[in-house]
């Protein structure tokens, strides 16, 4: 069984995987370390300035992946006249809001 979003893929290089996979490492042991603060009784502000710092870095890597999906997928598909991925960019963008 096919569906449109089961056909889509995104090729990575291993410098591209590992750079990502690298954030994502980091993302998790800032959660992690929010857990742990939360088993050892951390006082709160202390709690809620990592909470702001792995949003940070969530929200960071969400951009990076964005402009790197505009300057890559997008354009091929613009330039392969495919004109119906400006549709998709702007359903993406109401999604990520």
């Amino acid at each position: 069984m096919n569906c449109d979003q089961c056909i889509h893929s995104k090729h990575r290089n291993q410098k591209e995987k590992k750079d990502l996979m690298k954030r994502l490492n980091i993302i998790e042991g800032q959660i992690k370390g929010i857990k742990q603060m939360i088993e050892d009784d951390r006082y709160c502000d202390d709690v809620l300035i990592q909470v702001s710092a792995a949003t940070k870095s969530l929200k960071s890597f969400g951009n990076f992946m964005l402009k790197n999906h505009l300057s890559t997928c997008v354009v091929k598909d613009i330039k392969h006249d495919n004109l119906e991925v400006i549709d998709d960019v702007m359903d993406l963008f109401r999604r990520l809001d």
